[in-house]
């Protein structure tokens, strides 16, 4: 186990867990050396739990996106090819609903997120990902870009529009969160 300390402005010692399973400790200026080693012995049980659990995440992670075969050109190409008959008919029926139309939809096995809105461009990604996902949750991602390209950041303009093209955005979100286990991600 590798530990990271890191002097900062910051008012206390706090701690966590990376992906590689390190632990980043951040340390308030002018702390001494012995301190920082003491709060980390003190904590030597909640390390080891918060790894467990951040290695139980990142299986549970892994098992979700492995359903979806995406290594053979033949897996990458039917893939597509569903992707394309699902999404496609969302695009064309919430664009008009919307009045925006996106220069270009493209699809990437995106695991950090369901989908990205390239605002200057007006181009949206949806990550192949989607196709484990139940319809109305695809629908969810579909309507949160194109929101986008009307309001570029998720402020409360941006909340009234989901609001009024999907008003179940909501709970498409706890939704998709909940099969997918990624309660820390956000579309």
């Amino acid at each position: 186990m590798s530990i990271l300390i890191t002097y900062r402005r910051t008012s206390r010692m706090s701690m966590r867990i990376a992906k590689n399973y390190d632990v980043h400790v951040s340390v308030p200026l002018g702390v001494p050396r012995e301190k920082v080693d003491q709060f980390i012995e003190e904590n030597r049980e909640w390390i080891a739990q918060a790894r467990q659990n951040t290695y139980e995440r990142q299986k549970q992670r892994a098992n979700f996106y492995n359903q979806l075969p995406l290594r053979t050109q033949q897996q990458l190409n039917e893939s597509l090819d569903r992707l394309i008959a699902l999404v496609e008919p969302m695009v064309e029926r919430y664009s008009k609903l919307m009045g925006v139309k996106p220069t270009l939809v493209y699809y990437r096995p995106l695991i950090s997120c369901w989908g990205k809105c390239d605002v200057k461009e007006r181009t949206i990604c949806i990550s192949a990902y989607v196709l484990l996902l139940p319809e109305w949750c695809v629908e969810h991602v579909v309507v949160h870009e194109l929101c986008h390209l009307l309001e570029p950041s998720h402020n409360a303009r941006f909340h009234a529009l989901m609001d009024r093209y999907f008003p179940r955005w909501r709970e498409a979100r706890a939704e998709t969160r909940r099969i997918s286990r990624m309660e820390d991600d956000e579309e």
